[in-house]
């Protein structure tokens, strides 16, 4: 079965650092672009970050801009989020997606075809 798990989330301090990962399988994670969409306790789906098949290309909403780094490792089926300067705004489930054709900026589920069950990210003093 194709998958996608997530990990790394928990909780941290504002100002805080954590990084996600995300490991891929049974699929050739080498050929697809990727995001990182998030989802805050009673609101709708936010697209994070996007990396195309091969790494060298980015995209990052304006409210994470600076702050958050998108990259892979193809060699090891493995998508990272690195998250710093976390604010209490930045608590929600974290998803990783395989993008279908053609999307950059996706904001709902149907712009993806795969994703994970998700972690938490919770950002509180």
């Amino acid at each position: 079965e194709v998958q996608l798990v997530e990990s790394g989330g928990g909780l941290v301090q504002p100002g805080g650092s954590l990084r996600l990962s995300c490991a891929a399988s049974r699929f050739t994670f080498s050929i697809y672009a990727m995001s990182w969409v998030r989802q805050a306790p009673g609101k709708g789906l936010e697209w994070v970050s996007y990396i195309n098949d091969g790494g060298g290309y980015t995209r990052y909403a304006d409210s994470v801009k600076g702050r958050f780094t998108i990259s892979r490792d193809n060699a090891k089926n493995t998508l990272y989020l690195q998250m710093n300067s976390l604010k209490p705004e930045d608590t929600a489930v974290y998803f990783c997606a395989k993008n279908r054709d053609g999307v950059v900026y996706g904001s709902q589920w149907n712009d993806y075809d795969i994703w994970g069950p998700g972690t938490q990210v919770t950002v509180s003093s």
